[in-house]
């Protein structure tokens, strides 16, 4: 009888956190107003302006509708750069971009992602070579500046396709 006692009040001490963290974490409801509750005009001008459009949807950071979000196209493969120091190489840094297009952009960004590679990782060398990677690489101002470089890159290969470049995944292994 014990044996059946202990996981019977484990079960039920677990039951009772569970609905307990439910009850305290559910989303807060929205008070209603006074118009809400006798049915008046207020209530649907509400509702109408809870459900219109932004003035600037670009404030909120996202398009109005999903058919406007943009898409992202992850690069295949990832950047490997070395840092050489002395002649030879002291460390490897290894990235992954994803870059920012609009709605059906992704397949142009794979047709041409060769000649995109290619002007990446000459921006990625340059940045390595000026000594971009070393010491506290992930800075917010050495990130800016490479991001920047690498926008470039993709707006001479893709035009205005080219929204933003992301860096996704960002690693320095020293030797």
């Amino acid at each position: 009888m014990m044996r059946f006692l202990l996981p019977l009040l484990l079960a039920l001490a677990g039951l009772g956190a569970g609905v307990g963290a439910g009850f305290f974490l559910r989303p807060a409801a929205e008070a209603p107003s006074a118009d809400d509750a006798t049915g008046g005009e207020g209530a649907a001008a509400a509702a109408a302006d809870a459900h219109a459009p932004t003035a600037d949807p670009a404030a909120e950071g996202h398009s109005g509708t999903p058919e406007e979000q943009p898409e992202y196209a992850k690069l295949n493969n990832q950047f490997i750069v070395p840092i050489i120091e002395d002649g030879r190489v002291a460390s490897m840094v290894i990235l992954s971009l994803s870059l920012e297009v609009p709605p059906g952009g992704t397949e142009q960004v794979y047709a041409v992602e060769p000649k995109l590679r290619d002007g990446m990782l000459s921006v990625l060398f340059d940045h390595a070579n000026a000594g971009g990677f070393r010491g506290a690489f992930t800075e917010a101002a050495n990130l800016v500046a490479l991001r920047r470089a690498l926008l470039e890159v993709a707006r001479s290969v893709l035009g205005p396709t080219a929204i933003d470049v992301l860096i996704t995944d960002i690693m320095r292994q020293d030797s």
